[in-house]
């Protein structure tokens, strides 16, 4: 096995979606099958925006591409995707992260490597652009973000090291890698009720909702998730609020009084989103949630509102 670097284009001809394949031609079918069963980071080349590094992911398979001749795709694994909660450049102190791409003197590479869309990754590289894009202390530092420590967190303590590949699977991590992106994304406003609400202490009270949750193969992507207040997280959870195709509110009417929903949704009814455009639930998902949960969960749970 080996690490990758996948580069990534949102415009791109090639036809990815980062938590669930990639899509690649023959010429980098060899490294790829090497990669199978190990990680691969993403990279944002510089014509195409500024992000560089910016998520990681998990390689379960790579299959011929259905209907197209000479195109793979490498098929991430159910629950792997993980975006860097600080995006990683492509230069530090004017050097490459990778040292595939340094010259002797520390200097970037002109051409060759650095123009392949498939880069074998060596461990020691991939360790310190993790390190860089989801740090070990990331949850200390969401814990003290607004001026207090949740229970378990010494300040004073040194930070105990956690392997990079604990990190990436061990799910409270991934809980408030996922939290960050999404609160962050939306601007810490509800996707429902347009409200940016926020305690005593400046402490949000929006919440990060997976649209498709993990355990039905859902992925930490932000385009899994939705910043939802505490009582419409509740109600989503439970299939009485979902989104339709063309991102208008839908509400189990026959389960939610009327004058709940005029007072919890935003008025025009329709789904507040990301401003950037690459952070918009993914169609897929949002019919998953209309498909699978909306209308089916049954609750035995107290209503909020009652």
């Amino acid at each position: 096995m080996t690490k990758l670097v996948l580069l990534h284009k949102a415009d791109s001809i090639y036809e990815d979606e980062p938590d669930a394949k990639y899509d690649f031609p023959k010429s980098y079918l060899k490294a790829i099958r090497e990669a199978v069963g190990d990680w691969a980071i993403y990279y944002e080349p510089v014509k195409a925006g500024p992000r560089g590094y910016f998520a990681v992911a998990k390689i379960m398979s790579v299959i011929p591409k259905p209907g197209v001749e000479g195109r793979y795709l490498a098929l991430i694994e159910p629950g792997s995707y993980l975006p860097f909660d600080r995006e990683v450049p492509r230069l530090s102190d004017g050097r490459p992260m990778e040292r595939a791409l340094m010259q002797a003197d520390g200097t970037p590479k002109k051409g060759g490597a650095q123009q392949l869309a498939v880069r074998r990754l060596p461990e020691e590289d991939f360790a310190r652009i993790v390190d860089l894009g989801l740090p070990q202390e990331l949850e200390q530092i969401e814990a003290a973000r607004y001026g207090t420590v949740a229970a378990g967190f010494d300040e004073a303590a040194t930070p105990f090291h956690r392997p990079v590949l604990e990190r990436l699977t061990r799910r409270p991590y991934r809980d408030v890698a996922f939290r960050r992106k999404v609160r962050d994304a939306y601007d810490y406003r509800c996707a429902l009720s347009g409200l940016r609400l926020r305690n005593g202490g400046g402490r949000p009270e929006v919440q990060a909702a997976h649209i498709r949750p993990v355990e039905s193969h859902g992925s930490d992507s932000v385009r899994n998730g939705l910043a939802l207040s505490g009582t419409l997280h509740w109600m989503f959870d439970r299939g009485l609020i979902s989104v339709a195709e063309d991102r208008t509110i839908l509400i189990s009417r026959n389960k939610v009084p009327s004058d709940v929903t005029d007072r919890l949704i935003v008025p025009d009814g329709k789904l507040c989103l990301p401003s950037d455009q690459r952070d918009w639930p993914h169609p897929e998902n949002l019919r998953w949630h209309r498909e699978n949960v909306f209308g089916h969960v049954v609750t035995t749970d107290p209503v909020p509102w009652a």
